[in-house]
């Protein structure tokens, strides 16, 4: 096949749709002299046009119109001087069209809900995630012993990137940590066991139970890899969050460091841990999938209580009041 010469767009190749786009198009394919006067009335006829057009979106004179307007723009789409693309006729239309369409979009495509976390859910968040998060990888680190060849070399490689690399500042709970101070939180591990409800404890007590059991590996694999490979985007989000929320670097720091970290993880837990233990070990395949399952769906479970308590402007916590009696005054604006 050979190529399209877009320079050689002439008139006939675009079909008019309507008296508005054979207006335009026969516009275009002459040249532009002063006191041109085909594109006078331009404007009023759109205007009339989309006054009297049922559904702006499928009127197909003005989508081509409109599109070959758009077209002045791109360049080498329609034929014709490129002093048409800020001729003040081609613009007042584009404009008179475009915000007929965007009107139109707008009360007829539903708006989902805009995400309004107060800076108080955003604690009782962190106190959550506390439970797990002070501990993190530890749970998973109960497979180092279970497992063997590819799958132990790839889970080390991930579990060595958790406890910083050596580096005791960069070990993920201790950043954790540091995201909890800043919040005004209590840092120490299981200060908020009283505060959060069960569905958080059966999350944590979920990863322990795989760790913990020889018979369960597969699981506790399955687990990591769905829990690394859907961590990288949430992070990025939490940390954006965040910062619209007012907290500094000391908060977002452990979020920021899972959006790079865990970016190159879930390659590694997906293909080299979790995919070498299935070809390895056949058998473990569906404990695997299932460990998989159990992470999304554990976190679903969690995210779904703290989501609907919040819709109701209750606390998300059990006992807000004293479990983090000084939540309220952390979280004034």
């Amino acid at each position: 096949m050979l190529p399209i010469d877009t320079n050689t767009l002439t008139r006939a190749s675009f079909c008019a749709r309507g008296p508005l786009s054979d207006l335009l198009l026969t516009a275009l394919d002459g040249p532009l002299t002063p006191g041109q006067a085909l594109l006078t009335d331009f404007e009023t006829a759109v205007a009339a046009a989309i006054d009297c057009s049922g559904f702006v979106m499928v009127d197909d004179d003005l989508q081509l119109t409109l599109f070959v307007l758009y077209g002045l723009h791109y360049g080498g789409v329609v034929p014709g001087d490129e002093k048409w693309e800020w001729h003040p006729s081609t613009i007042a239309a584009r404009i008179l069209i475009e915000n007929a369409l965007e009107a139109q979009l707008r009360h007829s495509v539903a708006q989902p809900p805009l995400p309004a976390p107060t800076r108080e859910q955003a604690i009782e968040f962190v106190a959550h995630r506390s439970v797990y998060t002070l501990k993190e990888a530890d749970p998973h680190s109960w497979a180092i012993p279970r497992l063997t060849g590819r799958a132990k070399a790839a889970l080390i490689e991930i579990q060595a990137d958790e406890y910083g690399g050596g580096d005791v500042e960069r070990m993920h709970s201790v950043l954790f940590a540091s995201t909890m101070r800043g919040l005004g939180l209590d840092d120490r591990y299981a200060a908020y066991v009283d505060s959060v409800p069960a569905i958080t404890l059966a999350s944590f007590n979920t990863m322990s139970m795989f760790g913990l059991n020889r018979r369960l590996r597969g699981a506790l694999v399955g687990h990591l890899a769905a829990f690394e490979m859907t961590s990288a985007i949430p992070s990025r989000l939490y940390a954006d969050g965040f910062q619209r929320l007012g907290f500094e670097s000391d908060v977002t720091r452990y979020f920021d460091e899972h959006v790079e970290a865990d970016a190159v993880h879930e390659q590694i837990a997906g293909r080299d841990l979790a995919g070498s233990l299935a070809e390895d070990d056949p058998a473990l395949l569906g404990d695997i999938m299932f460990g998989a399952s159990v992470c999304l769906t554990m976190d679903g479970l969690v995210a779904d209580h703290m989501l609907g308590r919040w819709k109701d402007d209750l606390s998300s916590l059990r006992f807000p009041a004293v479990g983090v009696a000084h939540l309220s005054a952390v979280a004034a604006p």
